[in-house]
């Protein structure tokens, strides 16, 4: 993961002149999502996502983003099957929010909202939910995942906050894992992942975390034991 835009093959801003008749259709499964090995998480996912994956924190862009992990190695992500579907019950923002995301930039409000072209759901036919109405205005359907990609962008701000602070703190480790993934054997967790020293959080001086800090911190630490369900089996440390 280098991007936020990651899986994004074709982003650009949507407008009524380019898109005006453009229709979304339902897409059939995530496989533009199959070859992502991880994805950016937001703190308020945390709950949910650590009883289904790996929650790990990894640098990029001079910053540090939560991510949920979901395969050993570039390109290969275990949670999208054969057929596409998604083989947990929870389905990280950053994945549910496709095709849809906001340009970079500091102020939400202030971004244009833009749409992957390459999403094969995208149509000039009408199958599906209209973009645009008949007088150009965006339909309520646009309206919802504007709203969603919004929410999902405030989060994710807050979330770096909130990796800053971890980092700074000094608790922030490299993990170094063997997962055993089918009868090929043993292989390496690839990739630059950090994770929260449990001696470096016992070492830490009390009150140095607030309280949603700390429960956060457990949930990351809580989800790890999930590299065993993810690769069939592995030893972490």
């Amino acid at each position: 993961m280098t991007t936020q835009q990651l899986f994004y093959e074709r982003a650009v801003q949507l407008s009524t002149t380019r898109h005006g008749d453009w229709s979304l259709e339902a897409l059939p499964d995530f496989g533009f999502a199959r070859n992502a090995n991880s994805v950016p998480l937001l703190t308020s996912e945390f709950a949910s996502a650590a009883a289904e994956y790996p929650i790990v924190f990894v640098p990029t862009q001079g910053a540090m983003v939560a991510a949920a992990l979901l395969g050993p190695r570039a390109g290969r992500n275990l949670y999208v099957g054969a057929d596409g579907a998604w083989r947990a019950r929870y389905v990280p923002a950053f994945v549910r929010r496709y095709p849809f995301a906001f340009a970079s930039g500091d102020d939400p409000k202030a971004l244009p909202l833009c749409v992957d072209e390459a999403c094969p759901g995208f149509n000039q036919a009408g199958r599906g939910e209209r973009l645009f109405d008949d007088q150009r205005k965006p339909t309520p359907f646009l309206q919802e995942r504007l709203k969603f990609v919004y929410d999902f962008q405030v989060q994710f701000d807050r979330t770096l906050a909130t990796c800053r602070r971890v980092k700074e703190l000094g608790l922030l480790e490299a993990m170094q894992a063997k997962l055993t993934l089918d009868a090929a054997g043993t292989t390496a967790l690839s990739g630059y992942f950090d994770v929260v020293g449990r001696d470096r959080l016992e070492a830490l001086p009390a009150k140095s975390l607030a309280a949603d800090e700390l429960e956060l911190i457990r949930l990351h630490l809580r989800s790890l034991p999930r590299l065993a369900t993810m690769g069939g089996g592995a030893a972490a440390g």
